[in-house]
């Protein structure tokens, strides 16, 4: 399956976290999304990788993506090495994508940035015909997306530009809570953590917010672009302009 956007994330509930409303925008306009995480968060202080991998799945059923795989690498301890760069590699050259959605480049948690220049540069190395991938025995093509973007976490970053994504707001925080040993939890025997206390969620209201009245708007998603952006003619950017 050719896929339009691929959203990478380090951990399960990332990218519901920085680009769900993005990925639920796309989705309503009939492109065709994927999610792959790369480690089933196995070292978060709240739940356990079982209950991340059902969080996971019942969070891509509320966004309606047409793919989600987990890559199991190493939480806290990936590297961005051949082997990793092979893994996300197979799943570029599987699906094809135009856009790459993947972590901030500098972030709170070390393996956001990590992450971000390991998808980054298997993107590019992905282009290369003579670095030879294949997937269930069968030899895979080149294929080079046409843009890495990296969505802002928890530290904020200016982005370069930003998507409205007012009409998807609650859907988005939908798909944040289906991740219930990890948001807005503050029962049970496990401890509170940075993230799981609902005024976490309302930063996450306030940033996209934030980041909405930038352009006009009631919520927005940011993102950092490593390669500039071209216009053909300012039609395309001044509906937007406020």
């Amino acid at each position: 399956m050719k896929l339009d956007i691929l959203a990478f994330g380090v951990h399960p509930d990332d990218v519901e976290l920085g680009c769900s409303g993005t990925i639920l925008a796309a989705l309503a306009e009939g492109k065709k999304v994927g999610i792959v995480d790369l480690t089933r968060g196995e070292l978060g202080t709240r739940g356990t990788a079982e209950t991340r991998k059902q969080e996971a799945a019942a969070a891509a059923e509320i966004l309606g993506v047409q793919v989600r795989e987990n890559l199991g690498m190493a939480d806290g301890f990936f590297q961005n090495d051949e082997a990793n760069q092979r893994l996300v590699i197979e799943m570029i050259r599987k699906y094809q994508p135009e856009i790459i959605l993947a972590n901030a480049p500098e972030d709170r948690h070390p393996d956001h940035g990590r992450s971000a220049k390991l998808v980054s540069d298997a993107a590019f190395l992905s282009g290369l015909r003579k670095i030879e991938t294949s997937h269930n025995g069968t030899a895979q093509t080149a294929w080079r997306p046409t843009y890495v973007f990296h969505y802002i976490q928890d530290r904020f970053i200016q982005p370069s530009f930003v998507i409205d994504i007012t009409a998807h707001m609650d859907k988005k925080i939908q798909s944040i809570l289906a991740y219930t040993t990890q948001f807005n939890s503050t029962g049970g025997d496990e401890p509170q953590t940075y993230i799981s206390t609902p005024q976490f969620l309302e930063t996450v209201k306030a940033r996209a917010m934030m980041l909405g009245k930038r352009i006009g708007v009631g919520y927005a998603e940011g993102y950092i672009t490593e390669k500039i952006i071209g216009i053909s003619s300012f039609d395309a950017i001044i509906k937007h302009s406020t």
